[in-house]
């Protein structure tokens, strides 16, 4: 072999493929033998006090330990509910997801809640009930989503690692090892049938299954990955099972940070930072713990940018921009990740937000109750660790004037008044996509006026090939026009273009984001924030043909009132021009499902501004005040 020719050609690969040198950063900076060296042995991974330990008492204000365990009597003597196998198949046989979700992570709550209030009183008043449901959590089949699963029913032999079969692995694992005392003196036989069972349901197919996750680019990966890590660190009795087990880990990261803009956007929304770049910190931190400092990224550029996206999406008054599959608008609830991660990342805005999320101490367990899908235990144990330093901290509302993220195309922009924009660029392919290249929002005084719906109750449609046959899913429904009766197709594809950002103002080319039918050379969209003004949108197109008028859309959760040149909105009104445009309003109230009521309430409507012209070349300008 000729290894001069091929250094050469090594160099001129770096040369030409720079983010080689980058990319697996994990994998390329913590060998074999670093973990070797520096791993924890198995059974000695103690990453908190266990519930024994007077540090709960001690350390931990009164009045958050009370908030504890006020939650946790709202289960004391209370049943251990089943999961009916008829529940569980509604999924393929009616495709409702909800219904099974609901019962099931009810549970998992209530475990969560007696795990909390017993570590914080220290008496042993809940032990019988936590007993009671660990041994009702090995007796289901298995622990995650019908939606993630291949059969109507579930079988003892599929155990097919999920999210949440991931995720209650992790809430049995956290709750067996904080009360493992209490437990060993109850009966051996508990800890025994915890650890075959996380064991075979996923200690074992994780490390063995070829999951598409492991190299997936979106939440799926890391969140799996941290509750996998958790059960591998505390659970895990072979230290050579450990140890690849950690690699394949540090591999799976890899592949999600890789995937990751250099911005730190979620293309996901806001809504699954907590489990997306969120998840990919908790891992760390427990990485961190386990190697006793040595593996640490916590100066690492593109893990410092994936932290502060979490509050340069942040509109105001608990709000947050929310495009892509957001089940709320309301900014992330999460003060047990958003705090830790800050003093990770050493981000002062990060952790003056998480402060700043925190409904005070006698509310600790309503913070905690909504840290997820049902409470993340070992989220709130690990952040109870810095409680101390957490009630010095000073509470930060993350007001940004201006953000601007290249990779995602996402601005955001505030003046003085109350006026709030955002809009987005990218592409219909992205993670969790709606059709909505050039889409954008405002609001006003803090209270949402030109919205993203976002997304409804989640059912077999949502992830399937009828995914854009949900109303939320289409550009129609989103501050978009309609172009020659066409809107936006999904797809990679189907993009913006030609992106122009300055202070207060974004600039896309809109028109590659819609089929060849819309026979639309350019569709110039222009957004900006005249600071103390008002909000201006510009569309400057050209068609091909014109074919059937084109229609500019715009969403509210606030009734219209409909004048010439004016929309009153409440307070707020749109001006435009009515000789080129007709206004016409839709309620959509009737679309509204119980999850899109409980977010925006009970109204909606669309304006559809349609243009007059039957020119294929103009311009229209219409403002928001």
């Amino acid at each position: 072999m000729n290894f001069g020719r091929l250094s050469h050609v090594l160099i001129l690969w770096l040369l030409f493929f720079p983010q080689a040198i980058a990319n697996r950063y994990l994998t390329s900076t913590y060998s074999h033998e670093l973990l070797e060296e520096s791993l924890v042995a198995p059974g000695k991974f103690h990453p908190v006090a266990l519930a024994s330990s007077p540090y709960w008492r001690d350390s931990v204000p009164e009045t958050i330990r009370k908030s504890y365990i006020t939650f946790g009597e709202r289960y004391l003597h209370h049943d251990w509910p089943s999961l009916p196998a008829t529940l569980f198949a509604e999924f393929k046989t009616q495709g409702n997801r909800v219904h099974y979700e609901a019962a099931s992570f009810e549970k998992r709550r209530q475990l969560a809640a007696l795990v909390m209030a017993e570590v914080s009183e220290g008496k042993g008043r809940f032990t019988d009930d936590i007993v009671n449901g660990l041994w009702s959590f090995f007796e289901e089949t298995w622990w995650g989503l019908p939606a993630h699963y291949g059969h109507p029913y579930p079988i003892p032999e599929d155990q097919n690692v999920d999210l949440f079969n991931a995720e209650t692995a992790s809430l049995v694992a956290w709750s067996v090892y904080m009360l493992s005392d209490q437990l060993e003196t109850r009966s051996p036989l508990i800890l025994k049938r915890a650890t075959k069972e996380i064991d075979r349901r996923i200690l074992t197919p994780a490390l063995t299954g070829k999951y598409w996750w492991k190299t997936a680019g979106m939440n799926w990966n890391p969140w799996i990955c941290s509750n996998w890590l958790t059960c591998t660190l505390l659970f895990e009795q072979d230290r050579q099972r450990q140890l690849q087990a950690v690699e394949q880990i540090l591999g799976c990261l890899d592949a999600f940070m890789d995937a990751y803009p250099d911005d730190g956007g979620c293309d996901e929304g806001p809504g699954y930072w907590d489990r997306a770049a969120a998840s990919l910190f908790e891992s760390l931190q427990l990485l961190h713990l386990a190697t006793n400092g040595r593996i640490d990224l916590s100066h690492h550029a593109k893990l410092q940018a994936m932290g502060s996206y979490i509050y340069k999406t942040y509109i105001g008054n608990g709000y947050c921009t929310n495009f892509a599959d957001a089940h709320d608008n309301k900014a992330v609830q999460q003060v047990n990740i958003v705090y830790p991660f800050g003093l990770y990342l050493n981000d002062g805005m990060m952790r003056g937000f998480g402060k700043y999320l925190w409904k005070g101490d006698e509310q600790a367990a309503e913070s905690y109750a909504v840290s997820g899908n049902f409470p993340t235990l070992g989220r709130e144990l690990l952040f109870l660790k810095h409680i101390t330093t957490f009630e010095k901290e000073t509470a930060r509302e993350p007001l940004l004037s201006e953000v601007w993220l290249p990779n995602l195309q996402i601005m955001t922009t505030r003046d003085s008044k109350g006026l709030f924009l955002a809009m987005k660029g990218g592409n219909n392919g992205e993670s969790h996509n709606h059709n909505d290249v050039g889409s954008f929002i405002v609001y006003a005084d803090g209270k949402p006026l030109l919205i993203d719906v976002g997304v409804g109750e989640y059912t077999s449609k949502t992830f399937s090939n009828d995914r854009y046959s949900i109303w939320t899913m289409q550009s129609g429904y989103h501050n978009l026009p309609q172009i020659n009766g066409c809107d936006q197709k999904d797809g990679k594809s189907y993009r913006a273009e030609a992106a122009h950002y300055t202070k207060g103002s974004l600039t896309l080319d809109i028109a590659h984001a819609y089929p060849d039918e819309a026979k639309v050379s350019q569709w110039k969209r222009t957004a900006r924030l005249l600071r103390g003004k008002h909000v201006e949108i510009t569309e400057d197109y050209i068609l091909q043909d014109y074919q059937s008028p084109s229609r500019l859309m715009l969403i509210t959760p606030v009734k219209p009132e409909v004048s010439k040149g004016k929309i009153i909105l409440g307070e707020h009104q749109v001006s435009y021009p009515s000789d080129l445009l007709d206004i016409e309003v839709e309620e959509l109230s009737n679309l509204l499902d119980p999850l899109l009521e409980k977010v925006w309430g009970k109204e909606m409507y669309r304006i559809v501004m349609t243009i007059k012209s039957h020119a294929t070349k103009g311009k229209v300008t219409y403002r928001i005040r």
